[in-house]
């Protein structure tokens, strides 16, 4: 056993001059009262000072104190805790609230020790007389508090025993400010507020060192019996304790008879702070995400008691634009929800989180615990596969529909947009969001490797090996989704999202520090490949609505029966997921009609995403070289539908007048969906006489007009 633990059991176990005067108090009461022989009374003390708290500890006397939350901009967010308690120096209390209490609860304080033996003498007639009523002193009522918390509902002679030597011997090693400013910091002053500064703001939206006299006694008085007093329940009881306060405060000279006077008549005026709900200022939804973190990282005793200062990446000026552009459109409790989550993808840091519409009626946060089938936006996913795999975007790929994967079970696949249009290429499929054509190019790639891809680049979730997955059939959150889109704003490089940044100790010492760790997770060619055709969703294609008039590319998604609408997007600065759907699964729909990811969720991308970077120059994704493409390595299989047409296509010339010179092509265009080349060719200019038609149609299979470049199966069809 070393020293300094033999000197600190040696104080437990051998009290000394502390031991030796408690004991004379307590003899000379027992006596007093003949209830038992000397030898008894000190036999019963030493009996009553064995297993006592190592009050040496420096944790021993630790308060609790909330938590705070704040943004990357400095902003409060929230305050976790059990007790809300805010710890401030005597030097920030109002003088007449600290006189008011040492006036009213130990007006011998700076004479007496850590025991006032008259009040102990009282104590003890008062329980043995049945009359529960002590006379502690502060430090005492300190004591018991704090280290003999778990003993203050003995009413015993040998808890005051406890609390006496215990209140005697801290006085060795802190003084009396430090234990009174402990002390005023400590105690419970009713409404759930503990300590003086708590109590202030709860009943007069003040601090502690701006109370007024008349304020600064009423809350010395509630120490007494916060519940009986409380001034919001019980305001007479409240001023007649107050005026007690006040006579006590001018019988010790710390008031004058005009300062009494003045005070002793003053209305309560009380004036409750604002308080949010649960501690939470703002972003509650991102709050709740922190406070879960928190807690696989710490004990919940720290989270809640242990006066962490939390650092987040939370932007507040993007929190308050993705909250506006969530419910601009979507603000009655009968609207489908909104999810949204915005990350700056060079580092990981989450800026921004709605994860529902009020967090006060519905905490599930959608953001983050949402999983939801994210439909078409999961091709993306599948469209990096190909790439890495040596796909080129113009890669001619059957789009008729229905489609029949022959795997086990079979699946069979459908267009939202009817049979098909024939051959058709990745990067207009890609823009089209053809189910048909990303089936049969999932399958033909490996549902193995389709996964794979998804996980490197974010995805969390675990994926079966199901070839419906291409087309987004499992269920992913919007957190994850953003996480994983932002890889490719990054030229292939993932970082995995970050929500603290640091977390400091209640004595400031940092113990926790994010350290951003990026992955090559796909190559920068492969990255950028993919970028260039998700910009054409954009552009051209089916995410239109999201257009910001800056670099920008993304993927729209609706799952099945339109329950779940999506864009995800990105630029090189940011990148956002939006969700749009019902608790309650079912179709979403806008104005009497189905919604799409187009045409609901990425409106909402796009006026988050105008706000959040304006100010900001646009920038250029990094370009990298293309990928090494074969599209040798692939022959995925073509319906006979479609070979069929592909063999059968017709060409139909049409002619008419025109500024151009006779026999001249003005235009060609093919349909689609039949394949069928039609050629429009001049007849010169109309002559004076000649009819004004619309022109004369002429051909038919293997048609060869003259400009029509006719002939058999020698067009191909674009979307």
């Amino acid at each position: 056993m070393s020293r300094r633990s033999r000197e600190r059991r040696a104080r437990r176990t051998h009290p000394s001059k502390t031991f030796l005067r408690i004991v004379g108090v307590v003899l000379g009461v027992v006596l007093l009262l003949g209830v038992v022989g000397a030898a008894t009374a000190v036999a019963a003390v030493n009996s009553w000072l064995q297993g006592l708290p190592d009050y040496t500890n420096p944790k021993a006397f630790e308060l609790a104190q909330p938590t705070k939350i704040y943004s990357a901009d400095g902003k409060l967010l929230a305050k976790l805790y059990l007790q809300n308690r805010e710890v401030v120096p005597m030097s920030q209390m109002a003088s007449d609230l600290v006189h008011g209490v040492i006036a009213v609860e130990d007006e011998r304080y700076y004479q007496h020790g850590g025991v006032d033996p008259i009040g102990i003498v009282r104590a003890v007639f008062s329980t043995a007389s049945g009359d529960r009523q002590g006379a502690s002193t502060i430090t005492q009522q300190y004591i018991r508090a704090t280290i003999l918390l778990d003993e203050r509902t003995q009413m015993t002679l040998a808890r005051k025993v406890r609390e006496a030597y215990l209140a005697e011997e801290i006085q060795k090693t802190l003084s009396k400010d430090t234990i009174l400013e402990n002390y005023l910091n400590t105690v419970y002053f009713g409404e759930g507020a503990y300590g003086v500064e708590a109590a202030s703001r709860t009943f007069f939206s003040r601090s502690a060192k701006d109370l007024a006299l008349p304020q600064a006694a009423l809350i010395a008085g509630l120490l007494q019996s916060p519940s009986r007093l409380d001034p919001y329940v019980n305001p007479t009881g409240a001023i007649a304790r107050r005026k007690e306060v006040l006579g006590r405060m001018l019988y010790n000279k710390y008031i004058t008879q005009a300062d009494y006077a003045q005070a002793v008549d003053a209305p309560l005026a009380l004036k409750r702070e604002n308080q949010p709900l649960n501690g939470v200022y703002a972003a509650p939804y991102f709050v709740s995400h922190v406070k879960k973190l928190l807690q696989q990282q710490f004990s919940q005793g720290v989270v809640f008691n242990g006066g962490l200062t939390v650092y987040t990446t939370l932007d507040t000026r993007l929190q308050d634009f993705a909250d506006a552009a969530a419910t601009k459109r979507f603000k009655k409790t009968k609207d489908p929800m909104v999810a949204l989550v915005s990350i700056d993808p060079r580092n990981g840091y989450v800026k921004a989180m709605v994860g529902g519409r009020d967090y006060a009626k519905n905490k599930f946060n959608f953001a983050t615990q949402g999983y939801r089938q994210p439909g078409s936006s999961f091709k993306t996913f599948v469209l990096v596969t190909a790439l890495q795999q040596g796909m080129p975007p113009s890669y001619q790929v059957d789009s008729n529909a229905p489609v029949t994967i022959p795997s086990k079970p079979k699946w069979t696949v459908n267009n939202d947009e009817g049979s098909g249009h024939g051959m058709m290429s990745l990067d207009s499929a890609t823009w089209s969001s053809v189910n048909a054509v990303y089936a049969r190019v999932a399958w033909a790639l490996g549902i193995k490797k389709v996964a794979h891809t998804a996980k490197v680049m974010g995805i969390k979730t675990s994926l079966p090996n199901y070839p419906s997955i291409a087309l987004g059939s499992v269920n992913c959150t919007p957190y994850e989704m953003a996480s994983a889109y932002g890889t490719l704003a990054t030229g292939g490089v993932h970082y995995d999202p970050v929500v603290i940044t640091r977390v400091d100790d209640s004595s400031g010492n940092m113990i926790f520090k994010a350290q951003p760790h990026g992955t090559q997770a796909i190559k920068p060619s492969v990255a950028y490949a993919a970028t260039k055709v998700l910009e054409g969703v954009i552009n051209q294609g089916t995410g239109s609505a999201a257009n910001i008039n800056r670099p920008a590319a993304g993927k729209t998604g609706t799952s099945q029966s339109n329950r779940d609408l999506w864009f995800v997007g990105y630029t090189p600065q940011l990148v956002t997921s939006v969700w749009v759907g019902y608790p309650m699964e079912r179709t979403v729909e806008i104005d009497g009609s189905k919604g799409f990811g187009g045409t609901v969720a990425a409106p909402i991308w796009a006026a988050f995403m105008s706000k959040a970077l304006s100010g900001q120059s646009a920038r250029n994704f990094a370009s990298a070289p293309d990928p090494n493409y074969d599209a040798s390595k692939f022959d995925i299989p073509v319906s006979d539908a479609t070979k069929y047409a592909m063999s059968h296509r017709s060409t139909v010339t049409v002619y008419v007048y025109s500024s151009e010179p006779k026999g001249s092509v003005i235009s060609k265009s093919t349909d689609k969906s039949t394949g069928t080349t039609t050629v429009t060719i001049s007849k010169g200019p109309e002559s004076s006489g000649g009819k004004k038609s619309g022109g004369k149609k002429s051909g038919g299979k293997g048609s060869g007009s003259a400009g029509s470049g006719g002939g058999s199966g020698n067009t191909t069809s674009t979307p």
